[in-house]
């Protein structure tokens, strides 16, 4: 009866320490699961930017232009800068979901570096195309194209939809929306033309994407960790063989 006991314990343990690796190796892949490149990831961004790109040439012109003049008619003298503090919403949210229990795509560690990286080529961009096309603002300032407003917006966005957008699914709608409501402001408050706002938002996306395809995951630990837990697996393995 005693070595049955035994036996009983022994074989608990090894099927407990399996248990616990299996369950380990699944959080791990929630937390660090790659975001795949695929060719029609690049339609909603690229359709934005070419639609932007369009909206400022030729005859699709006086449309921008029409779109000033009734905002003038209807809303001369408006002004607010509530898309000056909600572009950043996403990026506070991107934390603050996960402290509220929510289960993102990557750790901490990874998502702060791809957000870092993403934001560098987003706003590097934008900075690079406002002083190389200087265009004029409905407002008579300078440095209309793109709109960096809409274009940061877009990438919080991106962040927030692919971090939470796989297991909270009303989570890319709510991002977009706030999003596109500040590409909406800038264009009532007059800073910027639908082509501006277009272009704006097809870069913040697709600069996030690029970051989340051409990240390497050399933060957090995964490999390591998984290692730990796989070397535990063994030895308990061996004493089971001895």
């Amino acid at each position: 009866m005693k070595s049955f006991f035994i036996a009983l314990l022994t074989f608990s343990s090894f099927f407990g320490v399996k248990s616990q690796v299996n369950d380990t190796l699944v959080l791990k892949e929630i937390h660090n699961k790659r975001f795949e490149f695929a060719p029609k990831k690049l339609y909603v961004p690229a359709g934005l930017m070419v639609g932007g790109l369009l909206t400022d040439l030729g005859k699709s012109k006086s449309i921008e232009k029409e779109i000033v003049e009734e905002r003038n008619e209807h809303l001369f003298g408006f002004t607010n800068h509530i898309d000056d503090y909600a572009q950043f919403a996403p990026f506070v949210a991107l934390y603050a979901f996960e402290w509220a229990g929510m289960i993102p795509r990557t750790d901490w560690q990874n998502r702060t570096a791809i957000m870092i990286k993403g934001q560098i080529l987003n706003l590097g961009t934008v900075y690079i195309l406002k002083k190389a096309i200087s265009e004029t603002r409905p407002d008579g300032t300078q440095y209309s194209f793109p709109s960096g407003h809409t274009a940061n917006a877009f990438a919080g966005a991106t962040l927030l939809a692919i971090e939470y957008g796989q297991n909270h699914k009303w989570v890319p709608y709510a991002a977009y929306a706030v999003a596109g409501g500040v590409g909406v402001m800038r264009m009532v408050n007059n800073k910027h033309y639908i082509s501006d706002v277009l272009f704006g938002a097809g870069l913040g996306i697709l600069s996030i994407k690029t970051a989340y395809w051409t990240h390497r995951y050399r933060w957090g630990k995964r490999k390591s960790d998984i290692g730990a837990f796989a070397e535990i697996y063994n030895d308990q393995n061996s004493s089971l063989i001895k």
